[in-house]
């Protein structure tokens, strides 16, 4: 879409510009009313000044990105690309309008929105978080160190492909995204976080039980734990976990509810002397 024969055109300097500023500001005036709205038109102005030199121009050209716009953020760089590359295009005297940009971008934030929750925050963050977890034993800030730089290279540079991928290839990019190969890809990397969630579960995740049954003599005659740990090592763990998988998927209670239903839970165990939490007075 971008291949126009008049002279407008957009050269790697301003795109790069528009980027950043989507990169940096994507969430900038961040508000329940406007959401990305305002980080969206901070990245489109240096598109506009480029390609419209009057200022009366400018401001009617950005009309078309004052509507209400939210997706996931890194995803939704694609979004940005390609209005970049219709901007150009309509600014060539091809037969587009605001109105036909705002509508690609409302139809477009609400596919890529799903796609990029779960591709990036439900795998993409868990599997390093799980490998940083790994490399954070006995206290190492090896770990955080390779988060927060795997974490900043990949944001960054997988942005930046997003962005010019969009505006090369117009609205065909999405079929990348919600296309079968997309869906093939994202399956496989859900596959790949649900094998490093369970690990991390595995590893740092241990629930027991301290509760024990004493005899006439004082002896202990019931080790609840010892039991459970015959029949299934880790029985409670896994218990917990799917009670948590059930309040979030099944009922849609939210992570923080989750949290303080756990604590709730806690906190009755310990006076009913199932849990121990190993405090000394």
């Amino acid at each position: 879409m971008q291949n126009t024969s008049n002279s407008n055109q957009l050269d790697k300097k301003t795109l790069t510009k528009s980027f950043h500023r989507w990169f940096w500001g994507a969430l900038t005036c961040f508000s329940q009313e406007h959401m990305q709205t305002f980080g969206y038109m901070a990245s489109m102005l240096p598109i506009l000044k480029k390609l419209y030199p009057k200022h009366d121009d400018q401001v009617k050209a950005i009309q078309a990105y004052t509507a209400f716009f939210n997706t996931n953020p890194m995803l939704g760089t694609v979004i940005v690309g390609i209005t970049a590359s219709m901007e150009q295009a309509r600014a060539n005297g091809q037969d587009i309008d605001g109105e036909t940009i705002n509508d690609m971008r409302a139809g477009l934030m609400g596919p890529i929105a799903g796609i990029g929750d779960s591709l990036i925050d439900g795998t993409l963050i868990p599997i390093l978080l799980g490998i940083s977890l790994g490399m954070s034993s006995g206290g190492s800030p090896v770990g955080a160190i390779f988060y927060i730089i795997a974490w900043v290279l990949i944001a960054y540079f997988g942005q930046r492909f997003l962005y010019f991928r969009g505006y090369k290839f117009g609205d065909q990019a999405v079929s990348f995204l919600v296309g079968k190969q997309g869906a093939a890809i994202r399956h496989a990397i859900g596959i790949v976080g649900s094998m490093v969630v369970g690990g991390v579960l595995a590893s740092w995740v241990n629930v027991t039980t301290s509760l024990k049954l004493y005899g006439s003599n004082g002896k202990v005659f019931l080790n609840l734990q010892d039991k459970l740990d015959s029949i299934y090592p880790g029985i409670l763990t896994v218990a917990v976990t799917f009670f948590c998988w059930w309040l979030m998927t099944k009922k849609h209670v939210s992570a923080i509810w989750t949290m303080l239903i756990l604590v709730v839970i806690s906190l009755i165990g310990v006076l009913l002397g199932f849990f121990n939490p190993g405090l000394s007075y």
